[in-house]
């Protein structure tokens, strides 16, 4: 047989302790075997008796305004809810190259620990223009090689008698953005926007995705708008939106229902822990609320729900090593889950539940799948979420993306 690559003494999710070890053999960068021992002089990486995953999907990031967090005011007090205007205050000083330049340090990063697929949101604002969806579709070819990056172009800002808001937002659709999107809570006709957003989807035939419902009023709720136009255009399965905090607000039994409304209409949701507990509660001066939708719970409903990164090192979230399986941890730790069954959940939700988010056609370690594949120090992914376990190697397309060396003690002779 021969192979471009075998990946020997994989230990795929869901296998027990005593069930021996596989090999994955592929070719053209499409796995084409996944049997034990295969008999092949090909070239080979040893997984060890490791888990070997899909590779990470990062559902929803922001790679244009990333690492900006030097560059931006200090916030003056930790009740002020002042990350929009910090943020708006210096997009004057945005440049091509310097867009490009932070979006590549992050990107890389993010490779370095397993991401082999992400949706990244695009604002396209008159104060910031094309130079954001320029650089992230130059970054998107550039890097063709090592990851697939979806960029979804929306309005951050407002929308609404905005002059040129739309006009930017076309002109990118037009050049082939294969997802558009919007920022609700910022715009003074949220309902209008949902609408637009949903014609434009129409129109190019491409799937939608937003940022809804973040916050705390629970009388105020979008997610049951963009339902209902979901169900009428059968757009189900190309609807997302991130956040959803204010679902954290909610009593157990309403968050179940609002679970049961998202998988009946097919809208994914992407819960984004670092970002909604950093801004969460900033009215309360103690007590302070966390402001992080326990996505099990609805994922229990019939939801598919997500984790992702969404912001690195800028006003919004100002940490970030771009470490999905880090931010997976923050989460299981807010929403108090654990255990093998919880946390494989959380794991799904960084890989396979993105993947359906996304619409990945050929995700997964099977035969027929891209071999995009991580090879994680662990044995269980109930483990990698526990241990914010770092990946040894990762594979797109059977190339060889990275390896990892961990350090070790230097005991006295």
């Amino acid at each position: 047989m021969a192979l471009d690559l075998i990946i020997r003494n994989a230990r795929l999710a869901g296998a027990r302790p005593d069930q021996p070890t596989v090999d994955i053999g592929v070719r053209d960068g499409i796995i084409v075997a996944l049997e034990p021992k295969i008999a092949a002089d090909s070239p080979q990486h040893d997984a060890g008796g490791k888990l070997v995953s899909p590779g990470l999907v990062e559902s929803h990031f922001h790679l244009d305004k990333a690492m900006i967090i030097d560059r931006v005011p200090l916030q003056p007090h930790r009740m002020v809810r002042d990350h929009m205007e910090r943020t708006a205050s210096i997009k004057h000083t945005f440049t091509p190259e310097d867009i490009y330049a932070r979006a590549q340090a992050t990107l890389e990063q993010c490779l370095l620990h397993g991401v082999t697929h992400m949706r990244t949101q695009v604002e396209v604002d008159p104060n910031v223009g094309l130079l954001g969806f320029e650089a992230i579709d130059q970054l998107r070819k550039d890097y063709a090689w090592a990851i697939d990056l979806q960029p979804c172009v929306f309005l951050q800002e407002g929308w609404t008698d905005v002059p040129g808001a739309d006009e930017n937002l076309v002109s990118c659709l037009k050049r082939g953005a294969p997802v558009v999107g919007g920022g609700i809570r910022y715009d003074k006709d949220g309902p209008a926007q949902i609408r637009r957003v949903f014609e434009l989807a129409q129109e190019y035939d491409i799937d939608v995705d937003f940022h809804l419902d973040g916050g705390y009023e629970v009388k105020a709720l979008d997610y049951p708008q963009v339902c209902e136009i979901t169900d009428r255009i059968k757009w189900q399965g190309r609807v997302a939106f991130g956040h959803g905090s204010k679902f954290s607000c909610m009593p157990v039994k309403e968050q179940a229902a609002v679970g049961k409304r998202l998988g009946q209409s097919g809208v994914s949701l992407a819960v984004l822990p670092a970002t909604d507990l950093f801004n969460a509660g900033r009215h309360m001066e103690h007590t302070v609320m966390r402001g992080v939708t326990d996505a099990n719970t609805l994922i229990e409903q019939g939801a598919n729900c997500t984790i992702s990164t969404n912001n690195v090192l800028n006003p919004f979230t100002p940490y970030g090593d771009c470490s999905l399986t880090r931010i997976a941890n923050l989460y299981a730790n807010v929403v108090q889950r654990d255990g093998p069954h919880d946390l494989g959940v959380c794991f799904e939700m960084i890989t396979s539940r993105a993947a359906k988010l996304m619409r990945i056609a050929d995700y997964g370690v099977a035969v027929g799948k891209a071999a995009d594949l991580v090879v994680w120090d662990e044995t269980r992914p109930s483990d990698v979420i526990a241990k914010c376990a770092l990946p040894l190697a990762g594979f797109k397309r059977g190339r060889r993306i990275f390896t990892r060396e961990f350090p070790t003690l230097q005991r006295p002779s």
